[in-house]
């Protein structure tokens, strides 16, 4: 939802919520959902920067239709009252937790299948390095959103693919039981392509895979 505070965050949630959602923040989270539902994942967790957004509903409605569930990971007691307050009756469906995010994640969980952090998130850059370090019970997709808020994109050292979409994804899919691979020294290439159809707007993602030694140019 981009860089604002918990109070700011609420009201421009709720007056959204009225007006009706912009065009590329719904693009972002149609693409989150769309992606946890088309790997029919069982257990969602999300690490909040604040209060819920979007992309904990577009979660919620995943979830809905692979017969999961979704814990969310909150900072304290206030963020967990405004996010019961802009659920509403969704709220039933989301397991609140509060706690720091990164112990949460490398103590429990290991049997996620999709992980969502906010790039809000202080140290996100080590929470997602931790999650990319640890031992998976399950193939885990990793998901970073607002990354362009903080520059995520720019930073280096994590094993992540930009995808810009919405307020920008970093995208990592982590094997179970085992270290997240890194595409340049397994000679492995891939990138994404986004295509935009000129005459809705829409926004179309594509994964190319090269083989070694190659690279598709789009």
């Amino acid at each position: 939802m981009g860089c604002w505070s918990a109070e700011n965050a609420t009201k421009a949630y709720l007056k959204t919520m009225k007006m009706g959602e912009n065009a590329k923040e719904a693009n972002g989270v149609e693409f989150i959902s769309a992606l946890a539902a088309g790997n029919n994942v069982q257990l969602i967790i999300v690490a909040c920067a604040s209060i819920v957004d979007y992309t904990t509903l577009a979660l919620v409605a995943a979830a809905q239709q692979t017969g999961g569930r979704v814990i969310c990971i909150l900072r304290g007691h206030e963020e967990l009252h405004l996010s019961e307050k802009i659920l509403g009756s969704n709220a039933t469906q989301v397991q609140f937790v509060i706690g720091d995010a990164k112990v949460m994640l490398f103590k429990y969980y290991e049997e996620a299948d999709f992980i969502a952090i906010d790039c809000n998130l202080q140290n996100h850059e080590g929470i997602l390095r931790t999650i990319q370090e640890s031992h998976r019970q399950n193939n885990t997709i990793v998901l970073g959103y607002n990354a362009f808020c903080k520059g995520s994109w720019r930073k280096g050292g994590l094993h992540t693919q930009l995808l810009p979409i919405g307020e920008g994804l970093l995208l990592t899919r982590i094997a179970a039981n085992a270290k997240v691979a890194n595409p340049i020294k397994s000679g492995k290439r891939s990138h994404w392509v986004v295509k935009v159809d000129k005459c809705t707007g829409e926004e179309h993602v594509f994964r190319v895979r090269s083989p070694q030694g190659r690279v598709i140019k789009s």
